[in-house]
């Protein structure tokens, strides 16, 4: 059993810089990929990263790609999302996931364990 938590949403100014965090409890932790998802009002949760525990492969949706970043600390047991040039198309509620794979899905389906949500707004 895994339980996480998200912190670190907020209020933004488009063009500007968030930091999620998601603690994870559990003493294997490094074996679990981890994921982050979002679901916009009216919309369908989608992937925006992930990170394998083999290397830290890491996958983002076209959208995200090069103003997010994920990445994980294991000794913590968290992984972070660090997103920069935030746009308002980008507000959500933001979601940590974890499932214990060898892969990296992109499908939250694909995911065991959920935290509760941290929402992200940024205003135009």
């Amino acid at each position: 059993q895994v339980q996480l938590v998200e912190y670190g949403g907020g209020l933004v100014q488009a063009g500007g810089s968030l930091r999620l965090s998601c603690e994870a409890s559990g003493r294997t932790f490094s074996k679990y990929v981890m994921g982050w998802f979002r679901q916009a009002p009216g919309k369908e949760r989608e992937f925006v990263a992930g990170i394998g525990w083999i290397g830290g492969i890491t996958y983002y949706a076209d959208s995200v790609k090069g103003r997010f970043t994920i990445s994980r600390d294991n000794a913590k047991n968290t992984v972070y999302l660090q997103m920069n040039s935030l746009k308002p198309e980008d507000t959500a509620v933001y979601y940590c996931a974890a499932v214990w794979s060898v892969t990296v899905p992109r499908r939250n389906g694909d995911y065991d364990y959920w935290g509760q949500g941290t929402q992200v707004t940024v205003s135009s």
